[in-house]
């Protein structure tokens, strides 16, 4: 019976080539769409699970908040790792994370600068299990000058990973290091990223409690649970950071090590993350894009109903029952689905390079396992192929015999069915591409923003050497000879990587130093800073170079600073910080008020703002450096020949300051991008649809457009005819459309601290520009129709 139901449903394929070509690529599409979204979400939800023990690594951050300001810090200070691993028994080993600012390796004649290392404790490998090529984990880490490269490292120092074990190398200290393992590269899904470790010198507290510039990961015990260990830390509160602190609303929290890509959104983070909101939309998208492509069939299934009608007629006067026939067109549409499903294995083949450099990921066709992702595509397919089919089975079975016989389907609301799905086609589709332009409209809001400064033609490099730092006069006054420099200074920091670290300050109220710390953002700038970056004081002045007072007892702060504060009269207010861990203070007082300027991408808020000048020039690593329009390119080739004059082992890396911003957007420019990829998709699929439609409308009403040339119709108004129906259905599409979408974006713009407004300009090209198109889509048909000669219509069964 079924291998009876298969040669039919193959004939039939056979037999209407033009509607099983517009289905088979409607539907290869679609599951191409979903295919490769779903290996996306299926990337991006796997980050970190790889760990043997993922289910119990947990990551503590910070909240607070008291009057007038807040945190949520991914980091922590130096002092919690000992303490919670000796207060709370439930932690199994605890580890920290310092990302380094790089370091300069030397082994032999070879210098290799690497940027991307952590300082870490001896414990690091009893939380995160990498694979070995060489070395001991229990050991790895615990002689103060160990290194532990990984394989990729290894290899461009020695050539060969396994020989890499007991090698000494250099660091630009002179000091020398041994390398104590090999481990595999840090995969592509993992929060954070390294080529190589060294330990934490013994006693690493940086400054203490008010520090927040570690990271720090803790492997519970066999049983023991998250929740259950939260509700003890307020006491960790109230014995370590309320002395320090004071009166604040504080929690900590353990995050899940596997939810921190796309669950953890917080100040600080030790590398971008993604969102979990896109990977439900793009799921969602996904599998929207394949519903069209089943209402393309599902509507021209149904179309063409009045030509197999007296099929189903006769198969019910043979002895056919109901069920027979609606197996019959399911198996149709299951068989027309598998085509699809190879057609679009092939496209995922060819495109999925393509998209994986889109976005970013690295993505394997078979990375799940052969057996396991054709199991996969083939139930997707399977399921597709029933949602595409049981609409068409029922209706077409449902026929009565009697009228079947006679050609006549009866009723009507099929016809109002068919209009529907047509309608919501289209809403989908408009939805996307008017969410798109949104989206599109925001990102050119926050790249072309006033950021408080001149962002433009200022590049930064860093200095390594302390050597090179202690003279950055004559750096600067080098630089400055040439005119195509027009200023340089130095600060502690580069700005727009959001990495800036926050500080707790004492300030002064009410005529005396506060006992409750306040946190604030800080780093230190020379004299030069402010008029290089182009930033503004709203009252008081700017640092002074002159002397040594300035660099001693004088803070600049932002107006943000100011108004949580609560300061009237700002200037020559005091305030204090701790720097060591037995307490001591010293005083600034505050010389300048500056213009609110962003040190983060526009994701965040301005926070409050803390400046000083470096104590030495140890802290002037960073030079920034603002350069002419008239030759950029030779004025960052002066700057490489002057910095390499000064530092000839360390290579030249630079950034522009509104590019370090524009990287903190890369991953909404990213699914920007996805997103216009997939409604331009869903168009398409549905225009397809569109298509196969209008072509039937016009093979249908054949005779009729005869008669009307013959009475002389003209070829424009037989085209509005045929047109006016499928645009009516567009028109109603959009009015129900553009509501919804600006509900969806005004929540999506609300994840923003600055945002744009949903401009009017959106629906009217998105509504313009799709009316346009499914005009152009059903106006082929028509026009070809209408410019067919009345004789030969007439003559038309």
């Amino acid at each position: 019976m079924y291998r009876n139901y298969l040669l039919i449903a193959w004939r039939n394929l056979i037999r209407y080539k033009y509607y099983t070509l517009i289905n088979i690529a409607g539907l290869s599409i679609g599951l191409a769409a979903c295919w490769l979204l779903l290996l996306y979400v299926l990337q991006e939800s796997s980050y970190d699970n790889f760990y043997p023990h993922a289910n119990r690594i947990y990551r503590a951050v910070n909240h607070a908040t008291w009057s007038g300001g807040n945190l949520k810090l991914a980091s922590t200070s130096a002092p919690f790792a000992a303490v919670l691993k000796q207060d709370y028994p439930e932690i199994e080993s605890i580890t920290r994370v310092l990302p380094d600012g790089g370091a300069l390796l030397k082994y032999g004649e070879k210098n290799v600068q690497v940027e991307d290392m952590f300082f870490v404790d001896s414990s690091f490998f009893s939380v995160f299990s990498f694979p070995l090529l060489a070395g001991n984990e229990a050991t790895a880490l615990s002689d103060p000058h160990a290194l532990v490269l990984t394989r990729s490292l290894a290899q461009q120092l020695f050539g060969d990973a396994a020989a890499a074990a007991g090698k000494t190398l250099q660091m630009e200290d002179g000091i020398s290091y041994t390398v104590a393992a090999v481990m595999e590269d840090v995969p592509s899904n993992s929060h954070f990223s390294f080529r190589a470790l060294r330990v934490l010198p013994p006693g690493y507290n940086a400054d203490g409690w008010q520090n927040f510039d570690v990271y720090t990961y803790l492997l519970l015990q066999e049983g023991a649970g998250a929740k259950e260990l939260e509700s003890k830390l307020p006491a960790f509160f109230e014995r370590y950071l309320k002395p320090h602190m004071g009166n604040v609303t504080y929690k900590m929290e353990l995050q899940p090590v596997h939810d921190i890509h796309l669950h953890s959104n917080l100040d600080y983070e030790i590398s971008p993350n993604g969102n979990i909101l896109y990977i439900y939309i793009f799921l969602f998208i996904g599998l929207l894009i394949l519903l069209i492509a089943c209402i393309n069939y599902m509507n021209l299934a149904t179309a063409r109903a009045a030509g197999r009608v007296k099929e189903v007629g006769v198969r019910k006067t043979m002895g056919s029952g109901r069920d027979d026939i609606a197996r019959m067109f399911l198996i149709e549409a299951i068989l027309l689905t598998l085509i699809a499903a190879v057609v679009a294995l092939m496209i995922v083949v060819v495109t999925l390079p393509y998209f994986s450099s889109f976005t970013g990921t690295h993505l394997y066709i078979w990375q799940y396992g052969i057996a396991r992702t054709l199991g996969a595509i083939g139930m997707l397919s399977l399921c597709a192929g029933l949602l595409a089919g049981i609409y068409p089975a029922v209706f077409m079975s449902g026929f009565r015999v009697i009228s079947a016989l006679k050609g006549k389907l009866g009723g009507g609301s099929h016809a109002g069915f068919r209009k529907g799905l047509v309608t919501f086609q289209f809403i989908i589709a408009i939805m996307l591409v008017a969410s798109t332009l949104v989206a599109y409209d925001q990102m050119q809001y926050v790249m072309k923003k006033n950021l408080g400064f001149n962002k433009d033609q200022v590049l930064s490099f860093h200095l390594h050497s302390d050597e090179v730092r202690n003279k950055v006069r004559a750096l600067k006054e080098q630089l400055l000879s040439n005119p195509l420099i027009q200023q340089v200074s130095a600060a502690s920091n580069p700005i727009g990587k959001n990495n800036i670290g926050g500080h707790g300050f004492f300030f002064e109220k009410n005529g005396s130093i506060s006992d409750e710390s306040y946190i604030a953002q800080n780093f230190m700038i020379d004299a030069d800073y402010l008029k290089t970056m182009g930033i503004t004081l709203q009252s008081g002045r700017n640092f002074s170079d002159t002397g040594e007072a300035d660099r001693n007892y004088a803070v600049l702060v932002n107006e943000t600073l100011v108004k949580a504060l609560h300061w009237e009269q700002p200037l020559g207010k005091r305030l204090q910080f701790k720097i060591d861990d037995q307490g001591t203070r010293v005083e600034r007082v505050v010389v300048g008020v500056m213009n609110d300027f962003h040190i983060y991408s526009l994701q965040h808020k301005i926070a409050p703002l803390v400046l000083e000048m470096p104590p030495s020039p140890n802290f002037e690593d960073n030079i920034y450096v603002k350069i002419s329009q008239k030759d950029v390119p030779a004025a960052v080739a002066f700057i490489g020949k002057t910095f390499r004059s000064f530092d000839p082992i360390h290579t030249f890396d630079y950034s522009f300051i509104d590019e370090n911003f524009a990287k903190q957007y890369a991953g909404e420019q990213k699914q920007e991008l996805i997103f216009m990829l997939f409604a331009m998709l869903s168009l398409f699929i549905a225009c397809l649809g569109l298509f196969g439609l209008a072509a039937f409308t016009a093979m249908q009403r054949t005779k009729e457009i005869g008669v009307r040339k013959t009475l002389g119709a003209s070829t424009s108004s037989i085209v509005s005819m045929l047109s006016q129906d499928f645009m009516k259905l567009v028109l109603v599409a959009s009015a129900l459309a553009f509501p919804l979408s600006w509900w969806v974006m005004d929540r999506w713009l609300s994840h923003f601290a600055y945002r744009t407004g949903i401009s009017l300009w959106v629906f009217v090209l998105t509504g313009g520009g799709v009316a346009v198109i499914a005009l152009a889509t059903v106006s082929f048909h028509a026009v070809k129709a209408a410019a067919t000669n009345p004789a030969k219509s007439l003559r038309t069964d």
